[in-house]
């Protein structure tokens, strides 16, 4: 009896294990099925994942967001120390709206654009054009970092600087005069948010258009860069308008606990949640136009980064 209630309970053990290791093998294979179910029934979510491993998206927005620190944003302080009275004031509307900028953050950005001394000064013009030479070779480097990403999203080979060149300095100056006039075109011009609001969003996705265009060397056509332009234009909309919620009480805390460092620590930070919503747009809106329903209303070429795109861009 004990022999055969051992052997009993050996068998019943033994059927146990083949059910366990059926049901393993049965959930191997479907998690092995699991990613061809996924593109069948959802491509445009799985080709988007795919494509922003190989874009490496924190990677790249964290790049231009340093970039953008370290080279752009002085671009607008020594900009702003040139320009007149009137431009200065309307700058610091526009990096208010921008930022969300309150309190002590506020007042110190104010004093030093409102009250960086008499630009008339002839020592002054010659270091200012001297500062502004330098500071904007330097801040091509953000320009580039754009291209890059920009070439990125649509897998396509960098162009030759001879090319590419112009279409840096080009860019910064859009850039600028974005942020120039983002105060006014938030505030409609004077007539409210009711018209600030579409105007905002409109501007924005044409420079995102623009951009993409200009930075890509023409290498894809324009309708194909629409989707990344409404999505980018959408996103930065939404954030900059939400941006008092967070970065005027973190900017200020920082401020008072840490001093002049903590604040840029806590701007940087704010440049690449920035960065990386204009990573992630871009390089959907290029998924989105090579999509095969996508493409066929908008014209995407079927290799946008082929060479023939590149013996075009380079005649330009």
């Amino acid at each position: 009896m004990r022999a055969g209630t051992g052997a009993d309970g050996e068998g019943r053990r033994s059927r146990r294990r083949g059910r366990w290791r059926a049901r393993g093998d049965k959930a191997g294979s479907w998690l092995k099925g699991l990613r061809p179910r996924a593109e069948t029934r959802f491509p445009l979510i799985t080709h988007l994942m795919s494509h922003l491993i190989s874009v490496n998206v924190l990677d790249s927005a964290t790049r231009l967001a340093a970039q953008t620190f370290l080279t752009a944003i002085p671009l607008i302080f020594v900009v702003a120390s040139l320009a007149p009275q009137q431009l200065r004031e309307q700058l610091l509307d526009s990096l208010h709206h921008v930022f969300g900028l309150s309190g002590s953050v506020d007042d110190e950005l104010r004093k030093t654009l409102l009250n960086s001394g008499d630009p008339s000064d002839e020592l002054r013009q010659t270091t200012g054009v001297v500062s502004i030479l330098m500071v904007l070779i330097s801040a091509t480097a953000c320009s580039r970092a754009m291209q890059r990403l920009c070439e990125r999203a649509w897998s396509m080979p960098g162009a030759s600087a001879r090319v590419a060149a112009w279409r840096w300095l080009a860019w910064l100056a859009a850039w600028l005069l974005m942020i120039g006039v983002q105060g006014s075109l938030r505030d409609g011009f004077g007539l409210g948010p009711w018209l600030g609001v579409p105007l905002l969003f409109l501007a924005e996705v044409l420079l995102w258009w623009w951009t993409q265009h200009l930075l890509l060397t023409a290498r894809v056509p324009w309708r194909p860069l629409l989707p990344g332009a409404l999505l980018t234009g959408a996103a930065l909309g939404v954030l900059t308008s939400t941006a008092s919620l967070y970065v005027p009480r973190a900017l200020n805390h920082s401020l008072e606990k840490y001093g002049s460092l903590g604040a840029v620590f806590t701007l940087l930070s704010w440049m690449i949640t920035l960065c990386v919503v204009i990573t992630l747009c871009i390089t959907a809106g290029a998924v989105v136009a090579r999509e095969p329903w996508a493409a066929r209303r908008l014209g995407t070429p079927e290799s946008p980064g082929s060479s023939a795109g590149d013996t075009l861009a380079q005649g330009r």
